[in-house]
């Protein structure tokens, strides 16, 4: 498996007017543009976390700061509408949940600082040059989703012993997911399994894959994207009644059914994302910190 030392957390150079300074001196509180890649309800623990560890460093929602809540609700195209009214808002700071959420904010604003709670790979995909010196306006956490994907396929293979179909199911496109795909993929021939790639790029999508599946799988490892997160308990419904095991990469999608996963805690990387929030208000520079999954 590969993986990632830590990272400094966020650079302790403050630059010359921090950005709750300036905001507070117009009059207006600062501002978070909160992009969510999926529901509120479905997000809500996460949000919850996040707001809580804010209050804990002496950000109130309400008092002396203010949140702009928006939901893509699964739908890839939001992200792109959001960012931009999060620009028009003029937000000082974007916290995108996913890599496709913060991708768009990437393409919306050059200036606005963006933090992106839970990347699968920031470099692969481009939100950042490299983690020790991102670069530009965008730092936040990486979930390591690509790069873990061989050793959840070791587990998979623990699990479920006569495993010899692996079925993938993947939003490819997510860049992050084509990436993660790139590496299960090869590692899966390694381990002599035959893999059928079954994409989705709706919600629509899903059943059909499933009949399309229907005699070709043994086991089911589904890439975690807002589009199979925000279906993932209709997904592990389907999974159960067709006696397919499945792996992922976040413990939410288990809690809704799954079989299994083996990754980051993502309420961690929200009370994290939050003390990146944080520094950035009071001026800090940013940096990129990759986190260490764990099995659940």
């Amino acid at each position: 498996m590969k993986r990632r030392a830590f990272i400094t957390l966020l650079g302790g150079t403050a630059v010359a007017w921090p950005l709750a300074t300036r905001a507070q001196q117009s009059g207006k509180l600062p501002t978070i543009g909160f992009l969510g890649s999926a529901a509120a309800a479905t997000q809500g623990q996460w949000v919850a976390a996040f707001v809580q560890r804010l209050r804990d460093l002496g950000w109130i929602e309400g008092h002396n700061l203010a949140i702009e809540y928006r939901w893509a609700e699964g739908r890839s195209e939001r992200f792109a509408e959001i960012a931009a009214e999060f620009v028009r808002l003029k937000v000082d700071v974007i916290v995108a949940v996913t890599t496709p959420a913060a991708l768009a904010a990437k393409q919306a604003t050059s200036v606005i600082p963006i933090v992106f709670a839970a990347a699968s790979d920031p470099v692969g995909t481009g939100l950042v040059a490299s983690l020790a010196r991102p670069g530009a306006n965008v730092t936040g956490l990486s979930s390591l989703i690509s790069d873990t994907g061989g050793k959840r396929l070791e587990f998979l293979r623990e699990v479920v012993p006569s495993l010899h179909r692996l079925a993938i199911m993947a939003n490819v496109s997510n860049p992050a997911v084509a990436l993660q795909v790139g590496e299960v993929q090869p590692a899966a021939r390694t381990f002599g399994l035959e893999v059928a790639i079954s994409e989705v790029r709706r919600a629509e999508d899903i059943a059909s894959a499933f009949d399309a599946l229907k005699g070709r799988a043994d086991a089911l490892y589904v890439c975690a994207d807002p589009l199979t997160y925000t279906n993932r308990i209709r997904i592990n419904t389907l999974a159960l009644g067709m006696r397919l095991p499945t792996m992922h990469g976040i413990r939410e999608y288990v809690e809704a059914g799954g079989l299994m996963s083996y990754g980051v805690n993502i309420l961690d990387q929200f009370r994290r994302n939050a003390e990146y929030v944080d520094k950035i208000l009071r001026g800090a520079k940013p940096m990129v910190e990759a986190s260490s999954p764990t099995p659940q």
